[in-house]
Formats: C-alpha cells, sequence, structure tokens
C-alpha cells in the first residue's frame, strides 16, 4: 500500500499514515524499515499493514 505520513511525534515514536484510499493506520518507528527511526509528516510512504489487537496498523514502512 502507499499513503503519507499524517502525524509523527518523534518524541513518542508514535505516528499514523492515511492510505491512499484514506484509511487511517497508526504505526510505531520501530515499523521504519531503513532504521532511522524518524519519517516527516506529509512524506509519500509505501508500506504493509498487520493485525494487532483487533486493529489494522502499518509496518514496514519504507520512505518513497
Amino acid at each position: 500500500m502507499r499513503g503519507l505520513v499524517s502525524a509523527f511525534d518523534a518524541a513518542a515514536g508514535l505516528g499514523e499514515v492515511t492510505g491512499e484510499d484514506g484509511s487511517r493506520y497508526a504505526f510505531h518507528c520501530v515499523e521504519i524499515a531503513d532504521g532511522t527511526r524518524a519519517v516527516d509528516v506529509g512524506g509519500r510512504v509505501e508500506f504493509t499493514t498487520l493485525a494487532k489487537l483487533g486493529t489494522y496498523e502499518a509496518a514496514w514502512l519504507r520512505k518513497l
């Protein structure tokens, strides 16, 4: 899937991706594939989804 980073709190390591279909997925910085632990709000990413605790989260985020 592809989308935009709609929110990211570097101090907490938590963020949110909005997919091209408008769906929103939370993510933790450990899911950023290049290991940087940071991503820019508004940046385009490619990602997969992972079922966690009854919902889907963004995983394996790759910056485009």
